[in-house]
């Protein structure tokens, strides 16, 4: 089957459940990928049921346009995602979490730091294998509960209101969200994290406008429900570290199930996240609600839209948009701190300063390895799919991408 062009999507899908028929939007593969994957990805496989059941004929253009057409607005499932970036321990704890999710536990607003805020629990999903309840009705009402066999960390949006609550510190977090929110898990999780299946299938789809070749390859059960199974592959990359990405599509209502992504050094999956039970149905009203117990200490976060004013960062720094090299899956995003250098003497004392944790930059040097040409030196740290340089002069590059492509970025901008 020819390779065809996938079909576009806009904003407006509820974060649980599928959504209602949009139209296009071009997503640059470095936020889509380099940035769904720096954030957090690389969940690794969720069971899927034996056998390929005997669907109907179909063709890529047509899953797409059902998927697109698929008005699924509630969902009520088990998640089970495993993430293997091949990401040291050392960088998947709070340390870690500066760089891939922002300050681990640091929250914006009058309460300060919280460890039931999003920011600090959300990061765990970067290593190990993770049970995650989802449940939504609407663009509205959203809940997202992590399980684990001693306690248990939840998320529940419901209109206006953002409650999160940590059994294990026994402590809440609660936001304001502008009335005009209305996109769910872009309030609820930090950095795009792809809680669900639908989450990382419209992410990788946009990224994949235009830029990779998909087809329909088979068909597969998973959570008890025939999919057919949608091929994305990667075209006219040569430096890329993505190989292929499989999305099992439930054909009945067109919901992605589960979303696979392997690198192109092959191995175990990178990213795979799917259902292992599903329902349709609507969720009981009384999922979405919360009310903090009594004894339960609550930190206020604020207003959402006075989170981080005049794109600052969270140290209160007004920070720099990235801009992006090359294009398609090949491309680099790369941001200059405007605080000068990051690494070394008084320099990293002030990064330090902004930033109020050991840094980003002793990480990498622990963890990463020293490079150097006509850009000067620095250090690249590596995973099984993205990539970053972190340069001695505080420009880091980042992507799903080759160390050759970061260094040669960093050279030809040193001309």
């Amino acid at each position: 089957m020819a390779p065809i062009q996938p079909a576009r999507y806009d904003d407006e899908d509820a974060p649980g459940g599928g959504g209602r028929a949009r139209k296009a939007a071009r997503y640059a593969v470095p936020v889509a990928v380099a940035g769904v994957a720096a954030a957090t990805i690389s969940l690794v496989p969720a069971l899927a049921d034996s056998g390929n059941p005997s669907l109907p004929s179909i063709t890529a253009e047509q899953l797409l346009t059902k998927i697109a057409a698929s008005d699924t607005q509630t969902v009520d499932g088990t998640v089970k995602v495993t993430t293997d970036l091949g990401l040291p321990s050392q960088l998947t704890g709070s340390a870690g979490g500066a760089m891939f999710g922002g300050e681990a536990g640091k929250v914006q607003g009058r309460g300060g730091q919280s460890p039931a805020a999003p920011q600090s629990q959300l990061v765990q999903l970067l290593a190990g294998t993770h049970t995650l309840h989802v449940a939504a009705d609407g663009q509205d009402k959203q809940k997202i509960s992590i399980i684990e066999s001693a306690a248990e960390y939840s998320i529940i949006h419901n209109g206006t209101q953002l409650w999160a609550y940590d059994s294990a510190s026994n402590q809440a977090y609660h936001q304001t969200l502008p009335q005009d929110s209305g996109k769910g898990s872009a309030s609820t999780t930090p950095q795009d994290v792809p809680a669900t299946p639908q989450d990382a299938a419209r992410q990788i789809l946009k990224a994949a406008d235009g830029t990779a070749s998909i087809t329909v390859d088979g068909t597969a059960r998973v959570a008890g429900h025939s999919a057919y199974q949608l091929l994305v592959t990667p075209q006219h990359a040569d430096t890329t570290t993505v190989g292929a990405i499989r999305i099992a599509v439930d054909a009945k209502t067109g919901v992605p199930l589960r979303v696979t992504l392997t690198p192109k050094g092959g191995g175990k999956a990178v990213f795979d996240v799917g259902y292992t039970r599903v329902s349709f149905s609507a969720p009981s009203a009384s999922t979405f609600t919360f009310t903090a117990p009594k004894g339960v200490k609550v930190t206020e976060g604020g207003t959402q839209h006075q989170s981080r004013p005049d794109n600052r960062d969270r140290s209160g720094t007004k920070g720099a948009e990235p801009t992006v090299l090359g294009q398609g899956w090949d491309s680099i995003a790369v941001v200059k701190s405007q605080g000068g250098p990051l690494a070394g003497g008084p320099a990293d004392k002030g990064f330090k300063g902004r930033h109020g944790n050991g840094g980003a930059e002793s990480l990498m040097n622990s963890f990463g390895s020293h490079v150097s040409g006509a850009f000067g030196s620095g250090t690249v740290f590596h995973t099984r799919l993205v990539n970053a340089l972190l340069t001695d002069d505080g420009t880091l590059y980042v992507g799903a991408v080759t160390q050759s492509a970061l260094t040669d970025a960093a050279n030809a901008a040193a001309k």
